[in-house]
């Protein structure tokens, strides 16, 4: 009998990174993330892309408006997570505020990342500014279920 035990890991693929200092930018960023979630292996959730391109296009936008007009986005993926995270110039953190409803200054970025997050820190950048890291798990449909996907908060 032959007591031998397979231990077979989930691949960690390299890192995905995008620079960006223009609107541009935003759309590379998504398709980055789209790629990047499809070429996940094993498949995750079929909701993660559609999920993670909406959190890095945010993510994106609000490091553009917001935080000095740079930013770089990094995507990894570990055995049960997918993270983005954004550095951009800035310091300040996100604030929370009153969407628009009426005009075009926005207002449902951050309100949109938190929900979207199964969890968010915020961290010094590298040199000056702020990283974000937002975490999807990579079966959305699973933790959902179990009630501990989305529980955001920032750290």
């Amino acid at each position: 009998m032959n007591n031998t035990t397979m231990i077979t890991d989930t691949p960690t693929p390299a890192p995905a990174v995008v620079r960006g200092d223009s609107a541009d930018s935003i759309r590379q960023a998504r398709e980055t993330a789209r790629a990047f979630a499809v070429g996940l292996t094993p498949a995750p959730d079929p909701s993660l892309a559609d999920t993670l391109v909406l959190m890095v296009s945010e993510l994106a936008t609000n490091a553009l408006r917001h935080g000095g007009g740079r930013y770089t986005l990094e995507l990894s993926a570990g055995p049960n997570t997918v993270t983005a995270a954004v550095s951009d110039l800035s310091p300040a953190p996100p604030r929370e505020r009153t969407p628009d409803l009426n005009g075009d200054t926005g207002g449902f970025g951050w309100h949109m990342i938190r929900h979207l997050a199964g969890h968010l820190a915020i961290s010094p950048g590298p040199g000056r500014g702020k990283t974000i890291h937002a975490q999807l798990p990579r079966q959305l449909a699973l933790a959902e279920s179990t009630g501990n996907a989305r529980t955001a908060g920032a750290a």
